[in-house]
């Protein structure tokens, strides 16, 4: 799940330090070095974020896990398939 702000955010400049090679050969696929970047970080920040809420609700989830295994889904006799 990728974060897209609903208004565009101000713009901040950074510096980052890439392979010669892998900057060289986007450079000459006219790939938007920015864009790709943001897209990556924004990747990177959903996965990360997922990752703090699966181990913040670990415990919840092992819960609710066990709950099922030990009784069943609780609408599962109102299942037609």
């Amino acid at each position: 799940m990728l974060t897209r702000l609903s208004t565009p955010a101000p713009r901040k400049a950074t510096n980052v330090t890439l392979p010669e090679t892998l900057l060289a050969e986007a450079k000459s696929l006219d790939i938007n070095i920015s864009k790709a970047a943001e897209l990556g970080l924004m990747q990177a920040v959903a996965e990360r974020r997922a990752e703090i809420w699966r181990q913040q609700n670990q415990e919840a989830i092992a819960s609710s896990n066990t709950y099922v295994e030990e009784r069943g889904l609780p609408l599962d006799s109102l299942r037609m398939f």
